[in-house]
């Protein structure tokens, strides 16, 4: 699902380079759950941006599913985020005056599909996620645990081969991380391919794989 040859990134700081990621090497089988743990400033979120065709690296090659990811086009990597890959934040990014339905509604806005079927998609996603009966009420009227199950919905409604967590539960308590974390294992056991980023190794070990990044650079796996 995800191969990574000699991929490094540098960002241009205000007195020095910062070299993120350096000569990355990675595979990733279809239907893994890799967690991906280091320190602040190891590269971590640097990985996923990469992965996730929002940040091209300076060097090297990045194919998912067999393509070549920043061979795209700018117009073709925007279709292919849409089509490829679903993303869960640590802020779980949920508009406050949209309900459960619509804010999953809202990964489907560009899909050529008809409304009848976006529905029918997004409440399918709602129900995967343990929240039928829910689909009308507001954040506000959710737990956060809830919440958190609205977010991965949302992340899955386009059928995604490859799903991003950056953080899942960095703002969730215990007992509600605990929820989402297990909401994705029983989605990679279910098939999903699964790449998250945690400084957390209690969630880390929901993961089949952890890799732990350090200046840049894989120390672990």
């Amino acid at each position: 699902m995800i191969e990574l040859e000699n991929v490094s990134k540098t960002y241009n700081g205000s007195s020095v380079p910062v070299h993120a990621l350096k000569g990355l090497e990675l595979l990733v089988a279809e239907g893994e759950f890799v967690a991906v743990m280091g320190p602040s400033g190891s590269g971590k979120s640097t990985l996923l941006t990469v992965l996730g065709a929002m940040n091209p690296p300076n060097q090297g090659l990045v194919t998912i599913d067999g393509i070549d990811v920043y061979g795209l086009k700018p117009e073709q990597q925007a279709d292919f985020r849409h089509e490829y890959v679903g993303f869960v934040f640590q802020q779980l990014q949920l508009l406050p005056y949209l309900t459960a339905l619509e804010n999953v509604l809202l990964a489907l806005a560009i899909a050529s599909l008809p409304k009848s079927e976006k529905v029918a998609r997004a409440r399918g996603c709602l129900a995967q996620v343990g929240l039928q009966g829910k689909e009308d009420r507001l954040p506000s009227q959710l737990s956060g645990g809830e919440q958190g199950r609205v977010a991965v919905a949302r992340a899955i409604v386009n059928q995604p081969p490859l799903l991003l967590a950056d953080e899942p539960t960095g703002s969730l308590d215990q007992a509600t991380g605990t929820q989402v974390l297990a909401l994705l294992r029983d989605l990679n056991e279910a098939g999903q391919t699964v790449v998250m980023v945690t400084h957390d190794g209690q969630a880390a070990s929901y993961a089949g794989r952890v890799i732990n990044l350090l200046d840049g650079r894989i120390v672990g796996r």
